[in-house]
Formats: C-alpha cells, structure tokens, sequence
C-alpha cells in the first residue's frame, strides 16, 4: 500500500486536487442557485411546500441511476459530472436557505425598512446575514455528500479520485486492485473533512458574534 502511494504521489495529489476542485465549484454554485430560489418563495407558503418536497424527492434519486441518464443528453465529461453534483449539492442548501430565511424575525424586517433601506438591501444587509449560519450547514451537509457523489462521477470519465475506485474495482484481483480502491477512498475522506474544516472557519469568520451558536 505504502509503495503503491509512494510511487503514484503526484499522480494521487493532481487527481485530489481536481477532485476538491469539482466539489467546491459546484458548492459554490449551488449556494448560489439555492439562495435564489429560497429567495423567491420563502414568504409563500405554497412554494415553501414545493421546494420542501422537491429536495426531499431530489434525494431518493440514486446518484448512479442519474449520472447514467445524463450520458445520453451530455455525453461523457466534466458537464455531466458538474450538473449531477450541482443538483445534488442544491438539495440541502436550498431546504435550509428556505428554513433560514423564513426563521429570520419579521419585525427586525420591518425596522430595517422603516430606517430606509429598500427590500433588496434589507434581504442582503439583514435577512441573508441572520439566516447565514443555518446556510452554510446546510453547505456543510452537501459538502460532505457531493465528495462522494463526485467520485461515483468517475463512470461518466469525470475528474478526481473516482478513477482510482472505478480502476481498481474494475480488475479486483488483478495487481493493485485493493490498493487502488483503498486509495480513492481513503482520500476521499480526507477532503471531506479538509473541507469540512474549512466551512467551519468560514462559518467562524463570517457570522456575527450576536448569533453564532
């Protein structure tokens, strides 16, 4: 195992490195795209419900069954792999932007209005700020799942540490085979928990004293 690593060092550090790469883009762009439409129905029961059911619908989708039917409309690549993780890392982000904003005191809104500031600068100055830390463990939580799901994306020639896995359960028995999966997975986990990390000292920096928990 040891001489396995050894001798693949850089090859295992580029492949993390696009691995971690994959998953904080599309992180990112899923935080994005999920306070946008939790921005959008929050204040409305009806579409509360529907994004509720939605991510929970969303979830029971096999990542593999999903990643498969993305081949016929996009091929092979880095865009089925991008759009499969994106979707996935949207689901959690989304339900707890919803829960978040909808959690924020009203009339903390209303003084916010009433000393001049228009509903945008009171959503990005007020409302976003005091639901920010039940955002990002919702961040937290497809942060963890996408690392995962970004290997799984491996079968659609996505980048990172999948390789490794797929490889390596590809010839099970075969020379390296073990050491192979052992590997991805190993890795795996560890850029989890770096990333893992790392949102929490964002978390740290970015909240408020008044409302860290």
């Amino acid at each position: 195992m040891i001489d396995f690593v050894r001798e693949r060092w850089g090859q295992i550090l580029f492949a993390s490195w696009q691995h971690l790469s994959l998953v904080v883009q599309c992180l990112l762009l899923a935080t994005v795209i999920a306070v946008a439409l939790a921005a959008l129905c929050y204040r409305r029961r009806s579409l509360t419900s529907l994004a509720n059911n939605v991510t929970a619908v969303g979830l029971t989708i096999p990542s593999f069954a999903l990643i498969g039917l993305l081949v016929i409309p996009l091929s092979f690549g880095v865009l089925p792999a991008v759009v499969v993780i994106t979707f996935y890392a949207v689901l959690p982000i989304l339900r707890n932007a919803v829960v978040g904003l909808a959690g924020v005191d009203r009339a903390t809104v209303e003084a916010a209005r009433g000393i001049g500031m228009g509903r945008t600068a009171a959503f990005l100055r007020v409302e976003l700020p005091l639901a920010w830390p039940v955002i990002l463990a919702g961040m937290r939580v497809s942060a963890q799942m996408t690392m995962g799901i970004a290997a799984v994306a491996a079968y659609v020639l996505g980048p990172g540490l999948g390789t490794y896995i797929f490889s390596g359960l590809s010839r099970l028995g075969g020379a390296n085979s073990l050491e192979s999966v052992v590997t991805g997975v190993i890795a795996v986990m560890i850029l989890a928990l770096i990333l893992d990390l790392i949102l929490v000292l964002i978390g740290r920096l970015t909240t408020s004293r008044g409302i860290r928990v």
